[in-house]
């Protein structure tokens, strides 16, 4: 005889007791590796980083608290355990709490993190003028009624709105409910193949565009705040542009083909279904003044990134920032603040600019370069090709990103290490391009292919009922495996032709 006791649902996900033990685990790990003997070559304010790093990965991997809340406690803990750390500089005194609490928040002044702020407040202009639907319904009423047809206008539709909507979440929250409303109207069941079909493929077009477009993910901007911070360096959306460019051309028709397989539909055709579409669009009504301005604001922010370093001196986070106050201003703008508060996860801000603070921690503190001698070390890389890294180092964040339901705090958590493992085969002799392989690299940290929880897009589609976790991984293995196997394929030709794997 058994029992079986059931905790509390909580709204972070999992039982009390499951939050309770991932707490408890995540804390003892950290206090644990805090107090071990001291390492060669690791000052003690590093251990305690590395510690806190340590803390901050339990708690995203097990999902213990919201990441809201474990950004809040990454902070009190950097704050309590740098605070009375010795100084790097002189042991005979502490860090103090004052420079930890700087410390824990010097993300903030990264202009990264503005980037991130404006590209969310941007995101809710889209979404709150409907401007979102409406493309979604344009393009879907132009592709007729076959199943084919409708399920390339889907995929076609992330792709496009990867390029006016810089929040992944918010463009797949765009498309769900026009499928749910096609799928309704002709009393299609939620658990049929096409409802799984269209829907998997909304969420799983949305994590190659992230890979697509530089704005098109929070994950992509955290590696331009460790990059400028560490190597004074950054990259230009049109430069990711290019780089991303073959990726995505050859993953969309894979994803068209791959999921197809796995999930055909029913049917062949669906009678009506344009007609439908075009019946939902009609609802709308003409292109109001305001969602005119929106994509007149949208296609020169285009324009502005596009041509960012080219044509003008203005970077991808001021030119974001006069848009947005361009959309605010009265009269002329399309939204109010109290409809952009409400609109913007702020969450997902707290925890980018914690994340980039607990980077930047590690490379203060010397914890990343020790780390990273580790990786180097174990993966016999001092001797290796660039090719070979990236091969490499983007198989190890492909796995490593099972664990986590954050692309965001994956690249928090692994990018500061990435920067200081190329650093350290650089010194060893590898003509390896730093900045560019840590871009290739952040490529793969956007891989959330395989399992639901691994990116907040997966979920919103999973929400909605139509295909189970088995239906997502069983399509989306092969989708990682064909990823990777492109992702060697560019290094091999195309990112070595562009320079960016070797100096």
């Amino acid at each position: 005889m058994s029992t079986t006791t059931t905790g509390t649902a909580s709204p972070a996900g999992g039982t009390s007791l499951h939050r309770l033990l991932g707490l408890g685990f995540a804390t003892l790990a950290m206090i644990g590796f805090c107090l071990l003997p001291p390492f060669e070559g690791l000052p003690m304010a590093g251990q305690r980083s590395v510690g806190i790093l340590l803390f901050a990965v339990i708690l995203w991997v097990t999902e213990a608290v919201d990441t809201t809340v474990s950004a809040v406690l990454i902070v009190v803990a950097i704050i309590l355990l740098l605070g009375f750390a010795p100084d790097m500089a002189d042991a005979t005194r502490q860090i103090g709490i004052a420079r930890a609490r700087d410390w824990a928040i010097a993300g903030f002044s990264n202009n990264a993190v503005v980037l991130v702020g404006a590209a969310l407040v941007f995101a809710a202009a889209v979404s709150v003028t409907g401007l979102d639907r409406r493309i979604a319904l344009n393009v879907l009423a132009r592709v007729g009624s076959e199943t084919r047809a409708i399920f390339a206008g889907t995929l076609l539709v992330g792709i496009v709105l990867a390029f006016l909507v810089p929040s992944a979440t918010a463009r797949v929250s765009a498309v769900v409910p026009i499928v749910l409303g096609i799928i309704a109207a002709f009393g299609i069941p939620r658990e049929s193949r096409l409802a799984a079909l269209l829907m998997i493929g909304s969420a799983q077009i949305c994590s190659v565009m992230n890979i697509g477009v530089l704005t098109g993910a929070a994950q992509n901007v955290t590696m331009l705040g460790f990059t400028q911070r560490a190597l004074g360096q950054s990259v230009t959306w049109f430069d990711w542009f290019f780089a991303a460019l073959p990726f995505w051309l050859i993953m969309t028709p894979v994803l068209y083909l791959l999921l197809w397989r796995c999930h055909r539909p029913e049917v062949d055709r669906i009678e009506g279904g344009a007609a439908t579409i075009k019946a939902r669009l009609a609802e709308l009504g003409p292109m109001t003044g305001v969602e005119k301005r929106t994509m007149v604001t949208a296609a020169a922010l285009l324009l502005f990134w596009a041509t960012e370093g080219r044509l003008h001196p203005f970077d991808t986070a001021s030119t974001t920032i006069v848009a947005i106050a361009v959309l605010l201003l009265p009269g002329i703008g399309v939204m109010s603040w109290k409809q952009a508060q409400a609109s913007v996860p702020w969450g997902t801000l707290l925890l980018f600019g914690v994340g980039v603070a607990l980077g930047m921690l590690l490379v203060t503190t010397r914890g990343a370069p020790w780390l990273a001698g580790l990786i180097v070390d174990g993966f016999h890389l001092r001797a290796a090709t660039p090719f070979l890294i990236i091969a490499v180092m983007s198989a190890f964040l492909i796995v490593v990103h099972l664990g986590f339901a954050s692309a965001t705090a994956l690249s928090s958590a692994f990018i500061p290490i990435v920067i200081s493992v190329l650093q350290e085969v650089s010194r060893a002799g590898v003509p390896v391009n730093i900045l560019g392989v840590t871009m290739i690299l952040q490529f793969a940290v956007s891989f959330g292919f395989m399992l639901v929880m691994n990116a907040p897009q997966n979920m919103v589609a999973y929400g909605t009922g139509t295909f189970s976790g088995r239906e997502f991984s069983r399509s989306g293995m092969m989708i990682t495996l064909i990823g990777y196997g492109v992702m060697l394929l560019l290094a091999a030709t195309w990112w070595r032709w562009l320079g960016l794997t070797t100096v």
